[in-house]
């Protein structure tokens, strides 16, 4: 009876491999090195060695990369002769519907050809990655890919942005830094270095500790190019992501206050709209668990604020994975009519009211219209690819509950330290504890906060097309940090970078 075939070890080495599949040809255990890789492979229970290397290369890379390799490899040839491009079956087979339906394989061909340039030879650097998940940089560029956590992991998203290196715009140099409050020495380095190797036009950052009497902020940049305005502290930005926070905190005022409870049926609650199934929770949705459809990609912004229905159908769609922690624009957004409905307020006043105006959050707002935005925001920029920034018109998030915040860094750290005075401490504890197991990108979710897999950070973030912010708290001190830029790019990294070099503070 044949031996079982063994498993691959949780990491497997696909260098150790080779050399074992080496050491047993030159042993005289195999006459040639092709029938030595052969019977490893099948010794692990797969049929060839290409089997196995492809194997090995998704336990390493995880699917967001191979996926990233197949469109490199496919597309690094666009424009010499010989080259084919792939047809709509091909690009089926990578590409997710909902990407080919916000981008047809008539436009999306010709704008990653574009990139054949970047995507030949170079480095791949790996910044960030989960299995479905991959932030990477290559030729001076960082791309965002994500997949589908099905088979067979298709991409949903797939975005290049140049980063620091490629920036060539004059009027960014010699830009000066303003802070108020006591900032710590170690974070003028840290942000010094992110906005040369990011390309950031402005990046402001912030944080506070609990027992502080004030936020400290950083403010790096300018706020707008073509007026030659610089960063200063009292800068507003827009906060997507970071406005679940307020979604979240009003939502659960009123659960507190025995309005709503946390395990009824949404629609028991909704009137403006419904969810297509009628068990899904307000639990389920605060912890981003109920699979809520998203608004394409084209209808996340209008010159005002639309209604919910008249964006995304009186019938809202719930075709995504339920009970597994995935972040959804959608289900924000219907967690914002969930407090409409139940006030009869719009969502922007009722948040106001019940989060904002209570934690004297006097310069955050939510504008309707780009007009309502007024003086003292910053200007959204893109980078091209010459390395010029562009300015982005201004435009407002169709969905105020997911996006809507405009704020300061210091108000979003007196958010962050201050959310959880609004609510009894038992719902407190029970919206940053755990309420699923890990999701696709390893992730938990409390009560609106996506919890760190080691369970010491929580945190709220988000990017649109005219800025990037991110919320963390650390949970052992409520350590709060915010990081806020005017252009769309991760700072995740920088984020970490940052906490860690602030010190927690000994809790009893």
């Amino acid at each position: 009876m044949p031996a079982a075939p063994r498993s691959l070890p949780d990491h497997p080495d696909l260098r150790y491999l080779k050399l074992e599949a080496k050491r047993r040809h030159a042993a005289g255990e195999f006459p040639n090195l092709h029938d030595a890789q052969t019977a490893i492979a099948r010794e692990h229970g797969l049929p060839s060695w290409a089997v196995l290397k492809q194997r090995v290369t998704a336990e390493l890379d995880g699917h967001a990369l191979i996926q990233l390799r197949w469109v490199m490899s496919r597309f690094a040839g666009a424009g010499e002769p010989g080259w084919t491009a792939p047809g709509d079956d091909e690009l089926r087979q990578h590409f997710a519907q909902s990407f080919l339906s916000a981008l047809p394989p008539a436009a999306l061909v010709p704008a990653i050809s574009r990139m054949a340039t970047v995507l030949r030879g170079g480095q791949l650097v790996v910044r960030r990655q989960s299995p479905v998940q991959a932030n990477v940089e290559l030729n001076g560029m960082q791309y965002i890919v994500a997949v589908e956590a099905e088979p067979p992991h298709r991409l949903t998203g797939l975005r290049g942005l140049p980063n620091g290196s490629r920036v060539r715009d004059p009027r960014v140099a010699n830009s000066a830094a303003a802070s108020s409050g006591r900032v710590p020495q170690q974070v003028r380095p840290i942000v010094a270095e992110a906005v040369a190797e990011l390309g950031l036009a402005g990046l402001t950052v912030a944080g506070g500790a609990r027992d502080a009497t004030s936020p400290w902020v950083l403010a790096t940049g300018w706020a707008n190019l073509e007026s030659g305005e610089p960063l200063a502290p009292g800068h507003r930005f827009a906060a997507p992501g970071v406005t679940m926070l307020v979604t979240a905190t009003a939502v659960l005022r009123l659960v507190a206050d025995g309005r709503i409870g946390l395990d009824s049926p949404a629609n028991d609650h909704l009137s403006s709209v419904r969810l297509a199934d009628d068990t899904i929770t307000v639990r389920e949705l605060l912890s981003h668990t109920a699979g809520v459809d998203n608004p394409g990609p084209a209808q996340m912004y209008a010159d005002t604020v639309p209604e919910l229905s008249e964006l995304m159908g009186p019938v809202i769609g719930c075709s995504g994975p339920r009970g597994v922690p995935q972040p959804s624009n959608g289900g924000c957004a219907v967690l914002g009519q969930l407090v409409a409905d139940l006030t009869g307020l719009p969502y922007t006043v009722a948040a106001t009211q019940l989060v904002l105006d209570p934690l004297h959050l006097q310069d955050s707002s939510f504008p309707r219209r780009p007009a309502d935005i007024g003086p003292g925001a910053v200007s959204g920029y893109n980078l091209t690819l010459e390395g010029v920034f562009q300015p982005v018109p201004a435009r407002i998030p169709a969905l105020p509950a997911a996006a809507g915040l405009w704020s300061t860094g210091a108000d979003l750290v007196r958010l962050g330290l201050r959310w959880s005075a609004l609510l009894p401490q038992a719902l407190v504890h029970e919206a940053l504890t755990p309420q699923s197991g890990p999701g696709p990108a390893g992730g938990q979710t409390g009560l609106g906060w996506i919890i760190s897999p080691s369970g010491d950070t929580a945190m709220h973030a988000g990017a649109g097309l005219d800025a990037t912010a991110v919320l963390t708290v650390r949970l052992s001190d409520q350590h709060t940090q915010v990081v806020l830029t005017n252009r769309m790019m991760p700072v995740a990294g920088l984020a970490d970078r940052l906490l860690s070099a602030i010190p927690g503070a000994r809790v009893s």
